[in-house]
């Protein structure tokens, strides 16, 4: 097995975000064109970046991180998990509660440098 392709404990974490957030298999409409910038013939040649479609929501992502069809699979759910995740939460989606630690941790560091210098 590659080292490229995602391990099965992160499959399995995929499919538990999938199912918590009700995106199904059964849902997505996923197809594969050529790719297309840096990464030399392969990447021109082959149909390696993926479109997934989800006819729920409607929302299409496209996909092209990696040179590999099984990873960029991978990609392409994940984040429309994260999108349908702060479409649905909002301010309580994942990805919002990592920029606002990350805003705080910045907060707080420009603080202790004023202090320090002021």
């Amino acid at each position: 097995m590659s080292n490229e392709l995602p391990s099965d404990k992160k499959k399995e974490e995929l499919k538990t975000l999938m199912k918590s957030l009700d995106v199904f298999e059964d849902d997505l409409e996923e197809t594969f064109v050529h790719g297309s910038g840096k990464g030399g013939q392969k990447q021109n040649k082959t149909n390696n970046c993926v479109i997934l479609k989800h006819s729920t929501s409607q929302m299409t992502i496209k996909c092209q991180k990696s040179r590999s069809r099984e990873l960029n699979r991978f990609f392409a759910r994940r984040l429309l998990c994260e999108k349908l995740d702060t479409l649905k939460n909002g301010t309580l989606s994942q990805k919002a509660k990592n920029i606002a630690k990350i805003q705080k941790q910045k907060k707080k560091r420009k603080k202790r440098h004023n202090e320090k210098s002021g």
